[in-house]
């Protein structure tokens, strides 16, 4: 699918890897509606990038606005033939500490945003894709996750996070079995540790330490290299089915 071509849908797309990934798109001539939380910088980003970007306030969970999201989407631009999922959350807790057994309310609030709020967007931007004429060699859509290096090499205090991450790593190759049919490919990224906003607020020794922690290059991932990625799984033709790691050979430590 050529990018020129492609109207997306950008989940967390009002911050880091969603933001980034709504600007790489929009600056190679695509169309985005940015679904993101009331209160964000969505509706901020969205008059920034002009007439070609809208704004769409939404929970990913939330099974109405998200619908809303995807129909406000065709009215304005048409259609809908890419989803890059982005929006998510991270918290630390371990299985038990001295305080007693990890909350399980918290262990909900990160499986259902992280890996159901994900599967709540794909099935409902499926539904519209499936409807539309094929853009390019009989492709309908294109479906971009976002899991993390977690769901593999899960730390200390990261049960919920690598629970949730390595739930999208799993339903992405059933996933992109049920829309091949129709057109559809699925395809997901696994972050290292990048440069995001939530990251920017640690001290600059601790996102030292962590760059130091990665292989080559030994530095913060950038959002735009997580955005590059995402265009060209969208670009690629081929690609589908697929987790790709993108980490600079980083393997986590338990802590």
């Amino acid at each position: 699918m050529q990018i020129g071509d492609v109207i997306a849908l950008v989940t967390g797309g009002a911050s880091g890897l969603g933001e980034a990934t709504v600007r790489a798109l929009v600056g190679r001539g695509a169309r985005a509606t940015i679904l993101d939380r009331p209160g964000s910088k969505g509706a901020e980003l969205a008059s920034e990038l002009g007439e070609r970007v809208a704004f769409a306030p939404a929970d990913v969970t939330d099974a109405k606005a998200v619908q809303a999201a995807v129909n406000a989407t065709v009215q304005r631009f048409g259609a809908l033939n890419v989803l890059v999922n982005c929006a998510g959350v991270g918290v630390a807790a371990r299985t038990t500490s001295r305080e007693g057994p990890h909350p399980l309310d918290l262990f909900e609030k990160v499986i259902q945003i992280n890996l159901v709020g994900t599967f709540n967007c794909i099935r409902l931007a499926a539904v519209q894709m499936a409807k539309q004429q094929p853009v390019w060699e009989s492709e309908r859509g294109v479906i971009v996750n976002t899991a993390s290096v977690a769901a593999f090499d899960g730390q200390i205090g990261q049960a919920a996070y690598a629970a949730s991450k390595g739930g999208v790593v799993g339903m992405t190759l059933p996933v992109a079995r049920d829309l091949a049919s129709l057109g559809i490919r699925v395809c997901t990224i696994a972050p290292g540790t990048f440069d995001t906003p939530m990251l920017g607020m640690a001290p600059e020794n601790v996102r030292q330490a962590l760059a130091a922690q990665i292989p080559f290059p030994s530095r913060l991932g950038r959002p735009a290299e997580f955005a590059a990625l995402a265009c060209h799984i969208v670009e690629n033709g081929f690609l589908n089915a697929e987790t790709i790691r993108l980490d600079g050979a980083i393997r986590m430590a338990p802590k």
